[in-house]
């Protein structure tokens, strides 16, 4: 396993990162809290050191996975959440419509304190706003309160994490040119490449490490996708136009130079794709099985993209994916 550092930070994160929200939700199929827990011990001893959540993930439960398996080995992990959603109190919500959000600096301290309970720790290595709007974003309170957490030692940084879907572009570029977050995160993959590359020229002028999810486009490029495959209305993929999915695939031919004669599997690429671009950090697959622990874990140690297969990628991107196939996310 590799490591990069996090923006101008002085976290040392590993190049593969653990998202851990499939972990306290079944937003990408149900995973027990056994396979849970190993995951989490495998994730440690493959050298990742980046675990990823929100306290909003199972309300809580995440987190407190987190904590029953690393608590003991905090100085060696770089631990994550994020903060602005009330889930504290009951509001009326359906399926996976969003939750109401608070971001006043009576709820950003009230909110770390409890994810600081749950995680079993005295401090956040990276305390992230929860998919924020402008709005937030131009809050000087926000960013006061999260200036003051770090001073009493609650926090060693901040960031920001784009969502809940693709887009969020003048959101993600005011962030980095009007606070002091140390990192934003957000979606980017071969197969989807706007807006995560507008920010990379920034984030490498600002200091800012990149952090990406959804590095396998919901599952095109992680080999899991067929035109049989039938997602739950409670799975988060349900949300993709099934015409996305289905004509996705069907170009998916033209990514096999990519494998052909080589040991290594689209789904290593697509993270080793994330990673050739250098403001980015680290990448957050979505994990839900130990196997696909194991293959991901593998991607930071297999060799580099070179330039002519990165340029290919952006070719297909450009000139074939994006003009072909429709609408991402169903409206």
């Amino acid at each position: 396993m590799k490591y990069r550092r996090l923006g101008n930070s002085s976290l040392e994160v590993s190049e593969i990162g653990f998202g851990a929200w499939s972990i306290g939700t079944n937003w990408w199929g149900q995973v027990s809290e056994e396979t849970s827990e190993r995951m989490l011990k495998r994730a440690f001893s493959l050298g990742i050191n980046f675990f990823d959540t929100a306290d909003t993930y199972g309300d809580g439960q995440s987190e407190r996975f987190i904590a029953k398996v690393l608590k003991q080995k905090r100085d060696k992990v770089v631990l994550s959440t994020k903060f602005g959603y009330d889930i504290y109190t009951k509001h009326s919500r359906k399926g996976h419509e969003e939750r109401k959000q608070n971001f006043t600096p009576e709820f950003i301290r009230f909110a770390l304190q409890k994810s600081l309970e749950r995680l079993g720790t005295d401090y956040v290595d990276l305390y992230q706003l929860h998919n924020p709007r402008m709005e937030t974003i131009t809050d000087v309170r926000v960013w006061k309160t999260l200036e003051d957490l770090k001073n009493e030692g609650k926090i060693r940084y901040y960031g920001v994490a784009l969502g809940p879907a693709i887009g969020w572009l003048n959101e993600g570029t005011a962030a980095m040119k009007t606070t002091n977050s140390v990192s934003l995160q957000t979606v980017y993959n071969m197969l989807e490449q706007e807006p995560g590359r507008e920010f990379f020229k920034l984030a490498r002028e600002r200091g800012i490490g990149v952090l990406v999810r959804v590095p396998h486009a919901s599952g095109l490029l992680d080999g899991r996708f067929s035109p049989t495959t039938h997602f739950d209305s409670n799975d988060h993929r349900s949300f993709r136009m099934r015409e996305w999915l289905l004509g996705g695939y069907e170009k998916l031919d033209e990514l096999k130079f990519l494998t052909e004669g080589k040991s290594r599997t689209l789904a290593q690429i697509a993270i080793k794709f994330a990673l050739s671009e250098k403001s980015v950090s680290s990448v957050l697959p979505t994990i839900t099985n130990l196997s696909d622990l194991e293959e991901y874990a593998k991607s930071s140690d297999i060799e580099d993209l070179d330039v002519g297969e990165i340029n290919k990628i952006n070719d297909f991107y450009e000139n074939t994916f994006k003009v072909s196939v429709p609408s991402l996310i169903k409206q």
